[in-house]
């Protein structure tokens, strides 16, 4: 009988499930896709009840696979800042707000009249934008006054999912650190902050480090899920920097790029960094998934969500042959794609903006269209448009200190040779790929064994974490994106002064 360890990673449009052995071999997996619900004022929100009933049917899923083998221990990888508000019966009362919900936009002011602002940021490594869970809260106070009064928590996925089976809710460190509430030097709730939103610490989940245990799962709702009844939980964090541990990240110079809902590049710091340069650019600085480790996150917030985008409204012919063929409507699509370059220019902003603007108005753009222009050269520049954006967050962080030498590529992306290609030559930097894509339930699984063994994470990582290729920059491409790189950092100034 083999002992396993399994990461869940709660994303923006899925939960997935991974089950891997003490040497980081891949035994099963599972993923259940959910929508995000769009309201025309601006919100973004899940159902809380969906989410948590499909992270249930994944981890059954994979204990069905896996069997007579043991899952050991349990690691949640989750995504940031959404909160779900929960009544004292234990029920749901409110669908929960994810990153890209812009509602709250109008408390970031009005906090900020009451708490200074660069007090806020030295407290929390982060400035003040609506997509933390701060404003939501605040938000929801206002909005939502009647299921105010009947909320006895408000949790993130981590932490609700915890409390559905069984525990009581904790929440990593790493975690905590994107609620914009947690002092990420102190390691603790912020008193200040939170009596200024009006709420109490009993409200919020109790913080740990990760890869601490959180608790042991509810023996029946163990059994209900093909789980010992020692199965036990271990603090995760935030799917960026559970990512970025799967992805080997745990020296400098090192950063993961993942495509996931949203792009996103995370290094790693051996301190804690506040600077006027960071902070000038909105990138943050937060509590790691290792102990006395602290990371940053450049991001866009549109990011594989723009392939969504094109699949879901101009697709139905990959959708269609997929289902024929049983091939993936993504991989078809991006096999359609123009080799060379496009002659097309994209601003990506088909969301609010992720780093450096956190800009929620401006849209996006797509400049140079003809009657000449193929399907696949659209295609080609919505890629495009997201590596130029992440570039010039690459070229932000080297100013800001972060001297990235190795590009570690996780998330769906990264399946793709084509789509790496295209960001190594964006990018003019190598581009490593992993023998696993999934790397957040690859990060929070080996958390979990590192607990179950009694094995520091840092030497775990060699045995779990293998290299699998190296995509170059390709010399002729690279001259051609340094030139288009050169246009596109006047783009979203131009686009600005445009109001739709």
């Amino acid at each position: 009988m083999v002992n396993s360890y399994l990461g869940i990673d709660i994303g923006t449009s899925g939960c997935k499930a991974v089950v891997f052995d003490s040497n980081g071999k891949q035994l099963a997996s599972s993923y259940r896709e959910y929508s995000v619900i769009f309201s025309e004022d601006g919100g973004a929100e899940l159902n809380s009840d969906e989410v948590i009933n499909k992270c249930f049917e994944v981890i059954k899923e994979c204990t069905d696979t896996i069997k007579p083998n043991i899952v050991n221990a349990i690691g949640i990888s989750s995504q940031g800042e959404a909160f779900t508000p929960i009544g004292f019966n234990g029920e749901t009362l409110h669908n929960c707000m994810i990153s890209s919900d812009v509602r709250p936009k109008p408390y970031v002011k009005r906090f900020l009249d009451n708490f200074d602002d660069d007090k806020l940021y030295r407290i929390t490594g982060h400035t003040a934008q609506q997509l933390f869970t701060l404003f939501k809260i605040l938000w929801f106070k206002d909005n939502r006054a009647e299921l105010w009064k009947k909320t006895k928590y408000f949790l993130c996925f981590e932490d609700l999912l915890q409390y559905r089976l069984g525990l009581e809710p904790t929440i990593s460190y790493c975690l905590a650190g994107r609620t914009m509430m947690f002092d990420v030097l102190k390691e603790e709730w912020s008193k200040e902050i939170l009596d200024e939103i009006g709420i109490t610490n009993e409200q919020l989940a109790r913080p740990i480090p990760s890869g601490e245990v959180a608790g042991t799962i509810d023996p029946k709702i163990a059994t209900e899920l093909g789980l010992s009844k020692n199965t036990f939980i271990v603090a995760g964090g935030h799917d960026q920097s559970c990512s970025a541990l799967g992805a080997g990240v745990i020296e400098d110079g090192v950063a993961m790029y993942a495509t996931g809902t949203v792009e996103c590049i995370t290094p790693i710091s051996l301190k804690p960094v506040f600077t006027d340069e960071l902070k000038k650019n909105n990138l943050c600085t937060y509590n790691f998934t290792i102990k006395n480790i602290y990371t940053t996150v450049a991001v866009s917030l549109t990011g594989g969500n723009i392939l969504k985008w094109f699949r879901d409204q101009f697709g139905q012919l990959e959708i269609d042959k997929a289902k024929q063929t049983g091939t993936d409507a993504y991989e078809l699509i991006l096999n359609s794609v123009d080799e060379n370059p496009s002659d097309l220019l994209v601003l990506p902003y088909f969301t609010a903006s992720g780093t450096p603007y956190f800009d929620t108005e401006t849209k996006g753009a797509i400049l140079g269209l003809q009657l000449s222009t193929k399907r696949g050269e659209i295609i080609k520049a919505l890629l495009e448009g997201v590596a130029l954006e992440m570039r010039l967050n690459l070229e932000i962080l080297h100013d800001s200190g972060y001297k990235i030498s190795e590009l570690r590529a996780v998330g769906g992306g990264a399946k793709s040779k084509m789509w790496t290609q295209l960001k190594a030559d964006v990018l003019n930097k190598k581009i490593t790929t992993l023998n696993i894509t999934e790397a957040g339930c690859l990060g929070v699984a080996m958390l979990a064994c590192s607990k179950d063994k009694d094995i520091p994470i840092v030497d775990l990582v060699p045995t779990w974490v293998k290299p699998a290729t190296t995509i170059s920059p390709k010399p002729e491409n690279v001259a051609i994106y340094n030139e288009k790189y050169n246009k596109y950092k006047t783009l979203y100034q131009a686009i600005k002064k445009i109001k739709i």
